[in-house]
């Protein structure tokens, strides 16, 4: 309250004060003039101990406790420092989940991955793969010195790729002893395959046209004439073939760029890792299984309080899997493989779009995207909004395919909801802008998700349940 008068101001005495104090035998008078000589500026600062409080020991200090500061939490505060509340996130989801860990069953963890413990067709699909690879890795080594023309080359790429998508996928829907998430777990590594064989193609092709132009102008030096441009790379063409985790562009990129070795806590993984596995059994499963009678009778009230029961357990589960690979696993690889470029995600959990979430939550895919698909159609004079279009129907491609198949059934809700992405992108975009944009997203990642898996789930159970049971 002292600095609003000033210097001044803060020494003008009240006489009802002054004659107070001098009644009082002159304490007051005393704490008017530590007051005084405060507010005025005339003392010294206060000296603070080795807790930040005042040293009351020094003869003076500053009587007063209010100052024009902002609460924490408000945005004008510029605080930042929330580890504890996120340690305390990190121990009440520990506390209120460690039931579902401690029920895990085994038995039924690993019956979803093999029916027979003798047979690991999944597990023989994934060794297989290798196959592929090295059917472009020879591929490409006979372009690189001609032995082999272009329309020849791509020929033999087209089939290769086109048997990566075609093989695990017959072998999923003919071969009874393959269960649903084993087959998932296989396509999901064929169809990482198939990106980075496209383009390990591409690139390859780029760095053929470009040591043919340069061979033509004759600008090309001896050092790097044989690499083609690429002599100052880690990794020369065409030997550019190489695993490294599941970016889709890893494969096929020049430029080597080496990570440091920084330790990443191994339990992390695995707790996260039982964690999922004990939502999805003692949350999901249940709330699943209850849901079935409610769309079996049609009872539209209970189906949308089933389905907003399932939003919960699923967007957690969801959450969860998105750290565990996208942030935990991914830099694993990296730190295994030496890469050092570690931008698997960005911030779109702030996406106030549609469009900037499908860009920015899985970083891979969307670089591939650009790179394969979505530029290549501009440059063939598509407008955005086709070549946009085009990247969505390959996704939703993709997403039935790693669906459908395991499941031995065609619903193309997979499919259906990935292009309805298309429509919502500019429903979000036009009506909704900031917060209610971000919250738009939020609401149909929450939403969404759970519909479609209900909806699977209930035609799984209607075609393997109810007809089993019909037919006993």
């Amino acid at each position: 309250m002292g600095d609003r008068g000033g210097a001044g101001g803060s020494r003008r005495r009240r006489t009802g004060s002054r004659a107070l104090s001098q009644g009082s035998g002159g304490p007051v008078a005393a704490e008017e003039e530590v007051r005084d000589m405060g507010a005025g500026g005339d003392a010294p600062a206060p000296d603070k101990d080795k807790d930040g409080d005042d040293d009351v020991g020094s003869g003076h200090w500053d009587l007063r406790c209010h100052h024009l500061q902002d609460s924490l939490f408000s945005s004008d505060s510029g605080f930042s420092n929330y580890r504890g509340i996120l340690n305390w996130c990190v121990v009440m989801l520990i506390l209120s989940n460690a039931r579902y860990g401690i029920l895990v069953d085994p038995i039924q963890v690993v019956s979803l991955f093999l029916k027979d413990p003798y047979s690991w067709p999944a597990l023989c699909l994934v060794i297989v793969a290798n196959v592929f690879a090295v059917a472009a890795f020879q591929v490409e080594k006979r372009l690189a010195v001609g032995a082999l023309t272009e329309q020849a080359g791509l020929l033999l790429h087209v089939v290769n790729l086109a048997t990566i998508l075609c093989f695990p996928a017959a072998v999923a829907l003919l071969l009874k002893s393959i269960t649903p998430v084993g087959s998932v777990l296989a396509l999901m590594v064929y169809t990482i395959l198939f990106l980075k064989l496209f383009s390990y193609r591409d690139v390859n092709l780029w760095c053929r046209e470009i040591r043919a132009t340069k061979a033509k102008a004759k600008a090309a030096s001896s050092g790097r004439a044989a690499n083609g441009g690429a002599a100052h790379c880690t990794v020369s063409y065409p030997d550019n073939l190489t695993y490294r985790g599941e970016d889709p562009t890893e494969g096929s990129a020049l430029k080597g760029s080496g990570g440091t070795a920084r330790a990443r806590p191994l339990l992390v993984r695995l707790f996260f890792t039982q964690l999922q596995v004990g939502l999805i059994q003692q949350w999901m499963v249940p709330t699943i299984q209850n849901s079935m009678k409610p769309f079996k009778d049609m009872d539209y009230s209970r189906i949308i309080e089933r389905l907003l029961k399932l939003a919960v357990p699923n967007h957690l589960i969801w959450l969860i899997f998105f750290y565990w690979l996208f942030h935990s696993c991914l830099n694993a690889v990296a730190e295994l493989m030496q890469f050092g470029d570690r931008e698997f995600y960005r911030d779109w959990w702030n996406s106030e779009s549609v469009t900037y979430f499908w860009q920015n939550w899985n970083i891979p895919v969307h670089k591939w995207c650009s790179r394969h698909f979505y530029k290549p159609m501009l440059r063939r004079g598509s407008s955005k909004w086709v070549a946009k279009t085009g990247v969505f129907l390959a996704s939703a491609f993709f997403h039935e395919y790693l669906v459908s198949i395991p499941l031995r059934m065609f619903r193309l809700w997979a499919f259906t909801g990935m292009m309805a992405q298309i429509p919502l992108a500019w429903i979000v975009s036009r009506f909704f802008r900031g917060n209610y944009g971000n919250a738009a997203v939020w609401l149909t990642l929450i939403i969404g998700q759970p519909v479609a898996v209900l909806m699977y789930v209930h035609d799984y159970y209607v075609l393997n349940h109810e007809a089993l049971t019909a037919g006993a």
